[in-house]
């Protein structure tokens, strides 16, 4: 066998031919990767990884493999020398793994200076050796496998004709078949369930492992047609013509592959050898979709001509939905462009806006042109005749189109599992927004309201009825479990409170929005523009101090605010103008807690700022200040004028200030040691283990109201800005009830590598030249080697 293996090299590198084919293979990668423009090139991408690479490679091997193979025993055929090998003392497999053994190492020899790819990515990287070495060495594993099948069918292809030509043709047409041909027929949907016919395919395991997935399923599958080209190669040149018993035989041979795949669907390993496991989902995501039995339908729009950080991010939403199609073959998904047809161009927009779906205007630049374009970054879910909204794109303040596409990757498994656990799971737990105390009316937190219908039952809750019947009162409080107050402004009683209180010890779930100090905006849109900020109290000052948290009757400035829009002018003359407002902090999220994580930056409105005390609750700072800010006391008149004041930043200096803070574990009883305002049956001093979150602001939860119509959450309707309050109190109700770990799925971290452009744009003609030019020169030189080792030998 290993002579065999000797000739076939020797014979294949002693004709030019050899060259030629393993040339233009690396010719053609170099061209398309690093010289045309286009889809494949990896440097217009941007993108530190050899995706395009391992995307083209497949089709290039659907050519060159059948170079390689074609004489194989094509040439034995034709020169006679075929019965004389039969006669030697090695079986037909071993003359048969000879040969394609050769075969397949003169490909891996071809696929090697293909390294230097992946070397120049390297050192391009941004910073350089951000490559990922694990995901780049199992695509290689994978297109290894996909080529070692290629090389067995193409040595069959050798054994039908004694003519080069045809045997090439045969074999280019059966690796086109295996490859892409399932899944063609698939799509014609002629054979009812394309599941099983797209997993006869070949590209359907190859994308998997093209990615850095090693899955033994897919291992399985390309064994097993090597195994059955590799014995029909065999029969093939024992004799012309095969007899029954070898029909029999081999049919055998292949239900019995068949099956042994089959159950290989059931019992398999997964190695996810990326650096970040990207494309392992977690078990909580996964659990969204494992009692879904009937057809769950994903319509993506992210379709279109877009630049590389949208396709990557089409390329990741294709992936992360093809993971859970894999767990529930019931899940299906479709990619639409919606504005691709002229015709029906401005009515599919337009229905698509009224569903809530705005589109994202995207600039694009070619040949040194610039065109605006827009594109759709949502998907729709439907299970069972319901119908909810995916938004693809995290679209962050001041984040670059690299960011921005980096963010959104990062929460694509949230988004998917988070819609599809709206559509597969029944409404369970319930919310009760707190009444009586002056608490914002519902027309201001309708948005959020609306919000939290898809998950939770919700409904109002009224605490005057603490006066008459207090026990009872609780009772029906710890039927819910979770409390919000909605910037209540009217004191609470004690009793009151001590029903709060005992909410919470019977391990009661709370989200408060207060604070310290009577101000709103509201207030200064009068005749004067001034109004008198003054201390607000609650009478929740011992309540939260108990706890181990203190809210402090205090203004915080920050010089990183949003802006305030006031109508400057008179008359038809009247424009309205945003205007830096230091009393609107823009608050930085906390990029290590799951409720904060990859968030949006939220906004705040006459701030108070929070101090944390030390007991035994555990706390964490889930929104804070930048570091530039200034603390003002009060009672202090505030004046619209400030905005045309010149500000000093010296005088910003007290460093960042704490503004949301999260509670945990458990708490002790404000009235423990104290007497009570009633008596209870079963009054706890200590509670269960239970959470708390408390925001120095009560306006984070509050929507404007434009023509008696609520607007949606976080979105400044003058400077078309969405901030991030919406998502941050969505995700703190999620975490203050969820008890399947969905949330968690919030801190996994996706990072992207990119490309260094600078580098790209001073040294592009460098490193085109290395990856065109240098495989080439390496074969020049194998070859002049190999040439003069072989006649100093044979001389």
């Amino acid at each position: 066998m290993l002579a065999i293996l000797k000739k076939e090299i020797n014979s294949f590198f002693a004709s030019p031919i050899g060259y030629l084919v393993i040339a233009l293979f690396l010719l053609l990668n170099g061209l398309f990767l690093w010289v045309f423009k286009g889809d494949f090139n990896i440097l217009d991408n941007g993108f530190a990884d050899l995706t395009t690479f391992f995307t083209l490679a497949p089709w290039i091997l659907i050519f060159l493999v059948p170079a390689i193979t074609m004489r194989s025993f094509c040439d034995e055929k034709k020169q006679g020398t075929l019965e004389l090998l039969l006669t030697k003392p090695v079986s037909q497999i071993q003359i048969v793994l000879g040969k394609y053994l050769g075969s397949l190492l003169l490909i891996v020899m071809a696929l090697l200076p293909t390294l230097l790819y992946a070397y120049s990515i390297y050192k391009l990287g941004n910073p350089e050796g951000n490559l990922d070495i694990g995901s780049t060495l199992g695509s290689y594993f994978g297109l290894l496998f996909l080529a070692a099948a290629y090389t067995a069918i193409g040595i069959f292809s050798s054994t039908l004709t004694d003519n080069q030509i045809v045997a090439f043709i045969s074999a280019v047409f059966l690796c086109f078949f295996f490859y892409f041909g399932f899944e063609g027929l698939s799509s014609l949907n002629l054979f009812g369930d394309t599941v099983y016919l797209e997993k006869l395919g070949m590209e359907n395991h190859f994308k998997s492992m093209s990615r850095g997935v090693l899955d033994t399923r897919d291992l399985l599958y390309f064994l097993s047609i090597i195994a059955i080209f590799v014995l029909l190669t065999a029969k093939r040149i024992q004799t012309k013509n095969i007899n029954k018993k070898d029909i029999i035989g081999l049919s055998t041979f292949v239900i019995g592959l068949l099956v042994f795949n089959v159950i290989a669907q059931s019992i398999y390993k997964r190695f996810d050898l990326t650096q970040d496991n990207r494309y392992t989902l977690s078990q909580a995501a996964l659990n969204t979709v494992a009692e879904v039995d009937s057809p769950l339908i994903v319509d993506v729009f992210l379709e279109g001509d877009f630049p590389s950080e949208f396709r990557r991010l089409k390329e990741e939403t294709r992936q992360i939905l093809e993971e859970f199609a894999l767990y529930n073959s019931d899940v299906t998904f479709n990619f639409i462009n919606p504005v691709a047809d002229e015709a029906t161009r401005d009515q599919n927009i337009q229905q698509l806006a009224q569903r809530g779906l705005q589109p994202f205007q995207l600039s694009i630049k070619e040949s040194g042109k610039s065109s605006q374009e827009l594109i759709f970054p949502w998907a729709l879910a439907s299970y069972n005749e319901q119908t909810v909204k995916i938004p693809l794109l995290k679209n962050n303040i001041g984040a670059t189109d690299q960011e921005r596409v980096n963010n959104s990757i990062q929460h694509l498994e949230y988004a998917f599992a988070e819609a599809f656990k709206k559509l597969t799971t029944t409404k369970e737990k319930k919310i009760a927004i707190l009444k009586g105390n002056g608490e914002l009316e519902d027309i201001y937190i309708a948005d959020f309201l609306k919000t939290l219908k898809e998950h939770y039952n919700i409904a109002p809750f009224t605490m005057d009825s603490v006066a008459n019947a207090p026990e009872k009162t609780l009772k029906q409080l710890e039927g819910y479990d979770l409390v919000i107050a909605a910037k209540p402004t009217v004191p609470f009683s004690e009793e009151e409170k001590y029903v709060l209180d005992q909410y919470t010890m019977n391990g009661g779930k709370s989200l408060w929005l207060t604070e310290a100090v009577i101000m709103d905006k509201d207030s200064l849109l009068n005749e004067t523009g001034r109004a008198i900020a003054v201390m607000r109290d609650n009478n929740l000052n011992d309540f939260f101090f108990k706890y181990g948290v203190r809210i402090n009757p205090v203004l915080v400035k920050d010089m990183y605010s949003a802006p305030i829009t006031l109508a400057i002018g008179e008359g038809n003359n009247t424009q309205f103008q945003p205007l830096q407002w230091p009393y609107s902090p823009l608050a930085a999220n906390n990029p290590n807690h799951p409720i904060t994580n990859n968030i949006n930056l939220v906004k705040f409105d006459f701030a108070s700022q929070i101090d944390t005390l030390k007991n035994s609750v555990d706390k964490t700072i889930l929104l804070r200040s930048s570091s530039l800010t200034q603390l003002e006391g009060v009672p202090r008149e505030i004046s619209l004028e400030i905005v045309t004041q010149e500000t000093n930043p010296e005088t910003f200096n007290k460093g960042h200030q704490t503004l949301a803070v999260l509670l945990e574990g458990e708490f002790t009883s404000v009235y423990n040691n104290r007497v009570k305002p009633f008596k209870l049956s079963e009054d706890k001093t200590t509670s269960a283990p239970t959470k708390m979150i408390v925001v120095a602001d009560g306006d984070v939860i509050k929507n404007d109201v434009v023509r008696n119509q609520p607007q949606e959450l976080g979105f400044d309707f003058f400077t078309k800005r969405n901030f991030g309050n919406k998502e941050f109190l969505e995700n703190a109700v999620n975490y203050l009830l969820e008890d399947d770990g969905l949330i968690n799925i919030r801190t996994k971290e996706i990072d992207l590598d990119f490309l260094d452009p600078q580098k790209i744009a001073e040294q592009k003609t460098k490193w085109q030249l290395i990856n065109l030019v240098l495989p080439l020169l390496l074969l020049a030189i194998f070859g002049l080697g190999f040439n003069y080792a072989r006649k100093r030998k044979y001389t």
